[in-house]
């Protein structure tokens, strides 16, 4: 099963939503709003729903009859509450669009919620989403990357550490048993030609596959 989570990032930003018609949907605080005014039932939706006003909460509530609203003052974020309430459904592939936009603190809290959530579960597949852009994150071992015409470009980042004995197949361009230190944008904007893999034997690598 997928679960696609949406935030309450700026609507623009959004990727088509009905291309996961199949797709359980969390909505975050106001993205349960997204969810409902484009026609998509959430399963669930949590947070603590300070972005709302008194009427659009009444319209959540009336979507959603086991809805429970979290307090304002609470130790999760309210992304960590919707990756936890995600896992509730036994997914395969969790995906969490509508963050990636407006404050930068959010955007960073979500990214790192996202990365703890693939390291504890190594056997879900989690990606952050927007209009033009997908982040996944690797463990070590060697990847296979499919050539996706909706993604031009890949970049590769050393997350939290240095990545060791990195190696590139069948990009653009190619390298072979690097040690890539945290901070480096050496790897930026390559290109895949076909298929290709991407190995390394320590460390967590980024990957940020774009548009344009």
């Amino acid at each position: 099963m997928t679960v696609v989570i949406v935030g309450s990032g700026p609507a623009d930003e959004l990727p088509d939503l009905h291309a996961w018609s199949e797709a359980a949907f969390i909505g975050v605080d106001a993205g349960a709003l997204v969810l409902i005014g484009q026609g998509i039932s959430p399963k669930a939706a949590v947070g603590d729903f300070d972005s709302v006003t008194p009427s659009q909460l009444e319209e959540i509530v009336s979507s959603l009859p086991g809805f429970e609203k979290a307090e304002a003052e609470k130790d999760e974020t309210d992304t960590e509450l919707a990756l936890a309430k995600a896992l509730e459904f036994s997914p395969r592939q969790v995906v969490i669009t509508g963050v990636t936009g407006g404050r930068l603190d959010h955007y960073m809290s979500a990214l790192h919620a996202v990365y703890a959530a693939q390291l504890k579960h190594p056997e879900i597949d989690f990606s952050i989403i927007n209009k033009q852009n997908r982040i996944r994150f690797l463990p070590p071992g060697t990847h296979t990357l499919e050539r996706d015409a909706a993604y031009r470009f890949v970049s590769f980042y050393p997350f939290g550490e240095e990545v060791k004995g990195f190696t590139l197949r069948h990009f653009k361009y190619e390298v072979a048993d690097e040690t890539v230190p945290f901070g480096s944008t050496r790897f930026v904007s390559n290109e895949l030609e076909k298929e290709g893999t991407v190995s390394f034997v320590q460390g967590q690598c980024m990957v940020i596959e774009s548009r344009d």
